[in-house]
């Protein structure tokens, strides 16, 4: 491939959903031109391998925040890009099987309370009603809230990318970032690719899994590991179940979509590292299969379809990194997201993007910021509630 030009005002390196919404954001602004650039293809990475959760309640206000501002993009998404990503609103419910979990979703309930959000405890006879088929005994209760839900991934990709294109903005897969280049006065200046040298005054890590091994190409050390997470789809079944549903003591999630699979993954042990690669083991599928069975007895029996694994970004606190790298003037980061980039990709890279462009962020972003962690204690709040 041979990019149109040699020098552009930013490069995001990421073509996911982050990477494709920050820049839309930043094209929006009219802050081009831009160039995106991936090693792989389009959904190669987290963006096409996840199970398409949209949530608002978390364990700290700055993450409701963001969250709730992605819930209100993806509900506009059809009107604004064209593209129906079937964003299904039928809540989250997350499942406490212990008085310990229990007492954790009720802080959550009374932080996303106080950001407006009309999150609610239920007892098992609710709960029951939510999902028919809970095994007696499974769940002391949970929490739910009704504007949660899920959306199909496919569709968002396609609609950031044809934006992009009708823009005119060069979108570049197959193309593979080695490293930057510095100004004297440090300052970025350009980078490094497979096709050759590239001139920028910004660049964008939104590599997903990959943008710890980015940022320590680019020389600065960020404390982002890749975790491998796994997933499964089972065959249709009669619908039974209308929110996601998420167990807060081991992770285990599902949802049934429209066309009555159900979708869910787990969590079981992988050396961190993209080096192994995503592919799905045994060990994944027999446990999955007990945790389900231990909840939902009735489905014994039920086939598993397909199953798949992708990376996680994951940071020791919980939070993404966001904003500008105090070493490396240029360098935006907008990564660390977790499991839960498509979750949070409106309103993250909203902010990258403002990074980029220089414009004031709102105050809880600095909760984000990439300097945290060169600090003299580290970061001073934890965000735990990556489930689901």
């Amino acid at each position: 491939m041979t990019l149109a030009r040699r020098d552009y005002r930013t490069v995001v390196v990421g073509g996911g959903v982050v990477g494709l919404y920050t820049a839309h954001h930043l094209v929006r602004a009219g802050a081009g031109p831009v160039l995106v650039v991936d090693r792989g293809r389009l959904s190669a990475g987290g963006s096409g391998r996840n199970g398409g959760g949209i949530r608002q309640q978390w364990e700290t206000r700055a993450t409701i925040r963001l969250a709730r501002e992605a819930v209100a993009a993806y509900r506009g998404f059809a009107s604004e890009f064209g593209h129906n990503v079937w964003f299904r609103q039928g809540g989250y419910l997350f499942l406490a099987d212990g008085a310990a979990e229990m007492a954790r979703l009720e802080r959550v309930r009374n932080v996303a309370r106080a950001e407006g959000l009309d999150v609610r405890l239920l007892g098992v006879p609710e709960v029951e009603r939510l999902v028919d088929g809970i095994a007696p005994g499974a769940c002391l209760g949970g929490s739910y809230l009704a504007t949660d839900g899920t959306l199909y991934p496919y569709p968002v990709l396609w609609g950031l990318l044809e934006a992009l294109r009708r823009a005119g903005t060069e979108v570049a897969y197959g193309v593979e970032v080695t490293g930057v280049a510095r100004d004297d006065r440090g300052r970025l200046a350009g980078v490094l690719t497979s096709e050759g040298r590239v001139a920028t005054g910004a660049l964008v890590n939104a590599a997903g899994g990959w943008s710890g091994e980015l940022s320590r190409r680019c020389g600065l050390d960020v404390p982002n590991v890749a975790t491998r997470h796994e997933i499964l789809a089972t065959e249709p079944m009669k619908p039974f179940v209308d929110p996601m549903v998420v167990r807060a003591s081991d992770g285990l999630y599902f949802s049934q979509s429209m066309r009555g699979e159900l979708v869910g993954g787990l969590t079981v042990p992988h050396p961190p590292g993209v080096d192994g690669g995503v592919p799905s083991s045994a060990r994944f599928l027999t446990s999955m299969a007990r945790a389900l069975l231990t909840l939902l007895p009735r489905l014994a029996g039920l086939r598993v379809l397909r199953a798949w694994a992708g990376f996680y970004d994951d940071t020791p606190d919980g939070l993404p990194l966001l904003g500008e790298d105090p070493r490396l003037a240029g360098f935006v980061h907008a990564n660390g997201l977790g499991g839960h980039g498509f979750m949070l990709a409106p309103s993250a890279s909203r902010r990258a993007a403002q990074a980029v462009l220089g414009e004031p962020v709102d105050p809880e972003a600095r909760e984000f910021s990439p300097g945290r962690f060169l600090a003299p204690g580290g970061a001073s709040r934890v965000e735990g509630l990556q489930l689901g």
